[in-house]
């Protein structure tokens, strides 16, 4: 079902695609059904990374900085929605694209509801924990009163999309699955588009600040979900047409074998999420050891590091879609192929996006504020030209993870994850923290005794080094695991053959 269109983002990647294919690194034919997959996811990822980072540009002209530090420091805890989500949602997409491959139609419709009943399971505490304790949650992260007050605000309210948020996931993953990347793009894309005209209507119109920001996100939220849910109940929707399957909502949602499945293969999903997403509090609180100024640079730099690594998006979930499929006929050897050239393309075209960023980091930074003497612009371009080096190793963790997700193999993923984040970013942005000396105060300076060895404080090369740690790791990781082949042998055991039908 992927749609051609004279997209600029789709002509971009097939472009890429075929100067490698001339170059005889991929086959032309499979870098323009990647693409077909993956441009879609791309488009969906720059419309929704555009909107976080519209959103801490619009609280950063209409409140200041110490917003967007609160805004920041409440980032990860909203993050959970998608640590959650996406962990069920790897199950799901690597049940719906085996059995879309083998065409079990009649085997997807459960595969959805037992996702849909996990995913709003899992997060509903979330939304009553943010809802009661949001100030002593941002306390956590910070003692600057200025920062928490507006955090606490921002995560109180936007926690009540968190649920919302997670089963759009769902919906998004079930449509790639059946190779059809379009229509979660417009429905997505167009929530994110939603999503910035209420934030610019409610900060700026109505003077709401950080809470018009979180009703904004809220609202689009609840209105994606509404039409992931309606299209696939229905079969249909206004200009994407007649869907694979229509998904009975009365049908059976607690069924064992199908909530095994995804938990199986959605736990290592969810830790490799949760890993960065619990990472993230540790570093932000680290980050806060800088200064608010700091702070608010690396928020900036993490909005735009989002917005670098949309092609994840499309090529990390094309490879677990075209290799799942595959791994579905049983074609082992072209599953391979697919995900072998697909981790090359995603490279390709994180380094074009990288090179255009880096050229342009200042200007890029300056959007973000209207009076740049409030704003670290030196600190936040500094990190964002290293984020540009890291971000080129994400095409090869992304899509070899995706590949090794579409076999259920996604234990890999998460102990790179992990070893990358707690292993070594986390003690670089450490060690770039012990010893600063601050206005208000002074961080204890980190003694390491090593015969020999002198370690002094290494300041924001320490913050340089954490984004370098957090993507080489899993890119040396993921790719060796997929270059052994084991995760071949492990997608037999969740091939449709193998999983009972009750839909």
């Amino acid at each position: 079902m992927g749609r051609r269109f004279p997209n600029p983002i789709r002509l971009a990647i097939l472009w890429i695609g075929l100067a490698l294919a001339k170059l005889g690194l991929i086959e032309a034919e499979r870098a323009r059904r990647t693409t077909d997959l993956a441009w879609p996811r791309v488009v969906t990822g720059l419309a929704r990374m555009s909107k976080n980072a519209v959103d801490v540009a619009m609280v950063g002209i209409g409140v200041g900085s110490a917003a967007i530090a609160g805004v920041g420091f409440a980032t990860p805890f909203w993050g959970l929605a998608f640590a959650l989500g996406g962990g069920v949602a790897g199950g799901t997409i690597a049940l719906v694209s085996q059995r879309y491959g083998a065409e079990a139609f009649d085997q997807l419709g459960q595969a959805i509801r037992s996702s849909a009943l996990l995913v709003v399971g899992i997060t509903l505490p979330i939304t009553v924990t943010f809802w009661y304790v949001p100030t002593e949650l941002i306390s956590l992260l910070s003692s600057n009163p200025e920062a928490i007050e507006p955090g606490a605000t921002y995560l109180q309210i936007v926690g009540l999309g968190v649920p919302f948020a997670g089963l759009n996931l769902i919906g998004s993953r079930t449509f790639v699955g059946m190779d059809d990347a379009w229509t979660p793009m417009v429905v997505r894309a167009g929530g994110a588009v939603v999503n910035i005209v209420l934030n610019a209507a409610l900060i700026f119109g109505l003077g709401m600040g950080v809470s018009g920001a979180a009703i904004g996100t809220v609202l689009a939220n609840v209105a994606v979900t509404a039409t992931f849910a309606v299209g696939l109940v229905a079969g249909w929707l206004p200009g994407a047409g007649k869907f694979p399957v229509s998904v009975d909502p009365l049908g059976s949602y607690l069924h064992e074998s199908t909530i095994r499945d995804l938990t199986a293969i959605g736990l290592p999903v969810l830790g490799t999420k949760l890993v960065w997403t619990a990472a993230e509090f540790p570093l932000l609180a680290i980050v806060d050891l800088f200064g608010q100024d700091t702070v608010s640079a690396y928020v900036i730099a993490r909005r735009i590091w989002g917005l670098m690594n949309t092609p994840g998006w499309g090529f990390g979930l094309a490879a677990s879609s075209l290799v799942g499929q595959e791994l579905g006929t049983g074609d082992e050897r072209r599953a391979e192929r697919f995900g072998t050239e697909i981790v090359l393309f995603a490279t390709a075209v994180y380094a074009v996006g990288a090179v255009i960023v880096f050229a342009f980091a200042e200007p890029i930074v300056l959007l973000f504020t209207d009076d740049p003497a409030e704003l670290a612009v030196g600190t936040t371009v500094a990190l964002v030209q290293v984020a540009c080096f890291a971000i080129l190793l994400k095409g090869v963790a992304t899509g070899a993870s995706g590949a090794l997700k579409a076999s259920g193999d996604t234990k890999w993923p998460f102990y790179s994850q992990l070893l990358g984040m707690f292993g070594l970013a986390i003690p670089f942005a450490y060690l770039g923290a012990a010893g600063l000396t601050l206005p208000s105060a002074t961080v204890p300076v980190l003694e390491v005794t090593v015969p020999g060895v002198s370690i002094a404080p290494i300041g924001l090369l320490g913050l340089y080094l954490a984004f370098l740690a957090e993507t080489l790791v899993p890119a040396v990781i993921n790719y060796y695991r997929f270059w052994t082949g084991r995760w071949k042998e492990i997608s037999r055991g969740y091939r449709p053959d193998a999983a009972p039908s009750d839909d």
